[in-house]
């Protein structure tokens, strides 16, 4: 009986140290995407610094564009309305399908004359991504309007002020002032 009270212990225990352990990987894990983001918005690996190489940066105007959407309707730089949020995406980019999720569910809330996706037009098919993002966001399949940005990256979420002017920019819609929690 005393061999089985010290088994039974013994796994109580080592259970007991791997709990601990898995919760300091989880707390590092954690960290270290924290620590990601902020790299992320410091120093992009393709494109430089913001203001470098062609990039906008926070307070820039974009460049004059001219696109239609996929319902028809006609989206250009002097359109978009104050706050608008467009989402750079491609359609054979992982990070991008990741965060569609998210993107889609924010984009649910709101206006939809304020929601803008534009899909990489040089990538895949944009099938899965339509299908999420057409009931919930203006949609544009060209790139002529991520050079317009000067978009380095996907995903790439913007927020733009009425006349184009940038207000912020960052990896996921829950880095922008517009899809921050109040």
């Amino acid at each position: 009986m005393s061999y089985l009270i010290a088994v039974v212990a013994f796994v109580g225990v080592l259970c007991a140290v791997d709990l601990v352990l898995t919760l300091g990987v989880v707390r590092r894990l954690k960290e270290h995407t924290k620590l990601i983001d902020a790299l992320y918005e410091a120093v992009d690996l393709m494109g430089g610094p913001p203001g470098a190489g062609g990039r906008l940066a926070v307070g820039d105007v974009v460049g004059e564009f001219e696109a239609t959407t996929t319902d028809g309707t006609r989206l250009a730089r002097d359109l978009l309305p104050d706050g608008t949020v467009i989402a750079f995406l491609s359609p054979d980019c992982q990070g991008c399908h990741d965060k569609l999720p998210a993107f889609a569910a924010w984009a649910a809330g709101q206006d939809r004359a304020r929601v803008v996706a534009v899909l990489d037009d040089r990538a895949g098919e944009p099938g899965e991504m339509l299908g999420m993002l057409l009931p919930v966001a203006q949609v544009v399949v060209d790139g002529a309007v991520s050079r317009a940005f000067g978009v380095p990256a996907y995903p790439t979420f913007l927020q733009v002020a009425a006349g184009g002017r940038l207000l912020a920019v960052g990896p996921e819609i829950s880095r922008l002032p517009a899809g921050a929690p109040a």
